[in-house]
């Protein structure tokens, strides 16, 4: 078998997980309500501007700390919005596996 067919296998593999099925079907969930994409897309914007300012060396201020917090707390009381992020994690989970014993299996960690 050549390396792209069995990345065709893998992809297919992946595609019919219930990882991936849950995953795409809680996210279609937040994006199919506009509201709750509006809610977890800013959440996600704001999330991302303090990781950015943190991997910068900057000092995140506590006023805009404070802000993501509150907005988490909305965020995550939306019940499509939370089992989304639950679904993400264990399907990033999954991959980050896959992706763990392809570079074992090959050495190119070492």
């Amino acid at each position: 078998m050549n390396v792209y067919d069995a990345a065709h296998t893998l992809s297919k593999a992946i595609k019919n997980s219930e990882e991936y099925k849950e995953f795409n079907e809680r996210q279609k969930n937040v994006y199919s309500n506009e509201q709750t994409k509006e809610m977890f897309e800013d959440f996600r914007k704001k999330a991302m501007e303090i990781q950015m300012e943190n991997m910068s060396g900057n000092k995140v201020s506590e006023e805009k700390m404070k802000e993501v917090k509150k907005l988490e707390e909305i965020v995550m009381s939306n019940s499509d919005i939370n089992k989304f992020f639950k679904a993400e994690m264990r399907f990033t989970q999954m991959m980050n596996d896959v992706y763990k014993i392809m570079g074992e299996s090959i050495n190119v960690n070492s």
